[in-house]
């Protein structure tokens, strides 16, 4: 059945990076084009090899860590869905392979070897791209895995780059400057001496960010006439009526088609409604709203959706579809069953598995909006039919379900 489908070997070590002047020079193009502006902060005589973490926004924060880090040999970790038809060629930049949310101990001997080599190993902690322009959730094994490399922590921070290309609408809206800084976030010293609460407690600080703020910071107009088309993925639900999934956008403005209530998307990023009470000028703030909401139904016990879908798999760097499927997603977590070639399969991932779940918007123009489901040896591309449903309720809904089991089951420390 599944097993018929090759993998990728994920064991196999990370090469050291090739064509990294190459790599450089195509990176450096789009970075001046946006006059990228990418501060050293007290980097002097920090060379590698070291940790470096980052915040994900766009395709833009590859090219940007790119020149950040030139010469120096970088090798970073890639979710499979980038290695789709190129697999040598991302093993050879220096590419490490990952499948999303799931637990990787090959990963933490890969960036070891990395790290052993003398190189950069560069890592996204969010996993994902941000859906409303802040923070995601960050576990804190990422301070373990600081302290199990023994070396320092690099911090890039990047800015701009989801104004000019939110994950709900990838056009290139030609924001200038995008701006980036690159810092010690953890030393050699303190990586020994802080604790682990501490080592967490700084990454999480410095990956506090706000795109909409930032932008309203340095007065940065956004003039493309659709900016507002897609924003109704992120923002689902209606504050004004409370329906859910009949949010939709056209040019620069976001509404409501169960009760007509309409926003615009202004040049600085706000919304403002047309007629009566703007429930929220901020975006992340009716994004939070909605976490909220969905928080309620978890709370409750009565979180649940399912429906029928398609099933793309995702083995190695070439889609297979596997054909309808149905999908339940609730207090349990997710439960995909299907079948391919007269054999039923089932997939389980319960909240205690995963503290996020990886979605994507009209993805690859095939059957609309999907969430991907990692397991360790296979993803599979799940896109609901229909409407009445949001990916990025799923979203919200398995942090929200993880949270929850953590405050049930989890004992905390004095």
């Amino acid at each position: 059945m599944l097993d018929q489908f090759e993998r990728f070997d994920m064991k196999a070590s990370p090469k050291r990076p090739k064509l990294r002047l190459l790599s450089y020079l195509l990176a450096i193009g789009p970075v001046k084009k946006h006059k990228g502006i990418i501060k050293k902060i007290n980097m002097d005589g920090i060379k590698p090899p070291y940790l470096l973490l980052a915040n994900h926004n766009a395709f833009m924060d590859i090219n940007v860590l790119s020149v950040a880090t030139f010469p120096h040999p970088l090798n970073y970790v890639i979710a499979i869905d980038g290695f789709l038809n190129r697999e040598l060629l991302l093993r050879h930049i220096g590419g490490i392979c990952k499948r999303k949310f799931t637990n990787d101990f090959d990963l933490i001997k890969h960036l070891k070897y990395v790290i052993d080599h003398k190189r950069v190993a560069a890592i996204f902690p969010e996993a994902r791209y941000s859906l409303c322009g802040t923070k995601a959730i960050i576990p804190s094994s990422v301070a373990r895995l600081c302290r199990y490399l023994n070396v320092p922590v690099v911090m890039l921070k990047m800015h701009g780059h989801h104004i000019n290309s939110p994950f709900w609408n990838l056009h290139d809206r030609g924001v200038q400057p995008i701006e980036a800084e690159l810092y010690p976030l953890v030393t050699q010293d303190e990586i020994a001496n802080l604790s682990l609460e501490e080592i967490n407690q700084r990454i999480q600080d410095n990956f506090e960010y706000d795109e909409y703020s930032w932008q309203k910071e340095r007065n940065i107009h956004v003039t493309y006439e659709g900016r507002a088309e897609g924003l109704h993925k992120v923002l689902y639900k209606c504050p004004h009526c409370g329906k859910e999934y009949r949010m939709n956008s056209k040019g620069i403005y976001l509404f409501c088609e169960e009760c007509g209530k309409k926003w615009e998307y202004t040049e600085l990023g706000e919304l403002k409604a047309v007629e009566g009470e703007t429930e929220f000028s901020h975006i992340p703030d009716w994004y939070e709203w909605e976490r909220a909401e969905v928080r309620k139904e978890v709370d409750a016990g009565t979180y649940h959706f399912e429906g029928e879908v398609h099933i793309d798999l995702l083995p190695k760097d070439k889609f297979f579809h596997l054909g309808k499927g149905y999908l339940v997603h609730d207090m349990n977590g997710f439960k995909l069953t299907g079948e391919y070639e007269g054999e039923k399969f089932e997939v389980a991932i319960p909240p205690q598995n995963s503290y996020g779940v990886h979605i994507e918007y009209e993805y690859l123009g095939k059957y609309g909006d999907c969430v991907d489901l990692n397991v360790p040896n296979d993803t599979f591309y799940v896109y609901p039919h229909g409407r009445d449903f949001a990916v990025t309720k799923f979203s919200l809904a398995t942090e929200e379900l993880f949270k929850k089991y953590q405050e049930k089951h989890v004992v905390k420390k004095d």
